[in-house]
């Protein structure tokens, strides 16, 4: 049996259809020429989502992400560095003087997974390093994942893969030149990097890295050329946060600011979150509550999956890929 097969059959209630409905709500988009966004909150990366999202790229279910810029770093981390990574399946159980353990020793703990600073961020902000001072030199600026994009497909990390590269989807994101946005990058191990970077005099001007604010114009003008009624754009949001709390807001913007009120609200919604229902959070709150925002409409589809997102996520994708 298939898995979206044992799906279809044993998921019928709860927040079990509620992910068939949102997986073939995806696909339904898919077919009517709708594109999708994809966008990762979380340590979804060092969770390895790249082993499912990256064939969603390479099938073209995805046409746009927004990530978290520690998302976006962790997925190249653990391509270079997994054979260095420490899982720790006993976390709840650590003392602080574990905790001090594993400091003393540049062992960045993610929930579980231990993150090698010497083997997986050093390593990548000595190649990354490089084109941020030559961009800086050349009075040149790019995106946070335009720098990414250009040390992966320049081959200088090839001999340091430690996993199968079809696992890691900002690799297939950059073979395709997938639009990325990372708002609030500079909150982000490389971000903190640059900074200090900038500090030193390394790099001389902060603005070789572009910012959230182009990032916000940048997905503006992509969303205006590519949203139309008959191809809506969908937003698959995987977590809470400013993955997805800033590109939702790009239709609002577009229609209250901008004035361009013949653009389409976001034509298909699904949030997968263990974030409940609560005073004030957004993360937490019913998609309903976007449409007063002017973000969704009364007949968008709607879904909410209130699961843990690493387990969710990758079913999802395998209905959505007929796996």
């Amino acid at each position: 049996m298939k898995i979206s097969e044992f799906l279809k059959h044993n998921y019928r209630h709860f927040n079990a259809a509620a992910l068939i409905d949102a997986a073939e709500g995806y696909k339904a988009h898919l077919d009517h020429g709708g594109k999708m966004m994809v966008t990762l909150a979380g340590a979804m990366s060092t969770a390895e989502l790249g082993i499912s999202l990256a064939e969603m790229i390479r099938q073209d279910k995805v046409q746009i992400i927004s990530c978290t810029g520690a998302n976006l770093e962790e997925d190249v981390f653990n391509l270079v560095a997994h054979d260095y990574y420490e899982r720790v399946p006993n976390y709840r159980e650590l003392t602080p003087a574990d905790e001090q353990a594993l400091l003393e020793r540049h062992m960045n703990r993610v929930t579980d997974t231990c993150i090698p600073e010497m083997e997986a961020m050093r390593r990548i902000e000595n190649v990354i390093l490089e084109e941020w001072v030559k961009a800086d030199q050349a009075n040149e600026a790019y995106f946070p994942h335009e720098f990414f994009y250009k040390i992966l497909l320049s081959g200088k990390l090839d001999a340091s893969f430690q996993i199968d590269p079809k696992n890691s989807w900002l690799l297939e994101a950059a073979k395709k030149n997938l639009p990325i946005i990372v708002p609030g990058w500079e909150d982000s191990t490389l971000g903190n990097m640059f900074a200090g970077h900038v500090i030193s005099g390394d790099v001389k001007k902060v603005h070789t890295v572009r910012t959230g604010i182009e990032y916000m114009m940048f997905l503006a003008e992509w969303y205006t050329k590519n949203a139309t009624e008959e191809s809506k754009i969908g937003f698959f949001q995987i977590g809470g946060g400013i993955a997805g709390d800033f590109p939702i807001c790009v239709v609002p913007m577009l229609h209250q600011d901008l004035q361009r009120t013949n653009v389409p609200l976001w034509g298909y919604f699904c949030q997968v979150s263990d974030s409940t229902t609560s005073y004030g959070s957004y993360s937490g709150a019913v998609p309903n509550e976007k449409i007063t925002w002017g973000k969704l409409g009364q007949d968008t589809p709607k879904f909410i999956i209130e699961s843990d997102a690493t387990i969710v996520a990758p079913l999802i994708f395998a209905i959505v890929l007929d796996q």
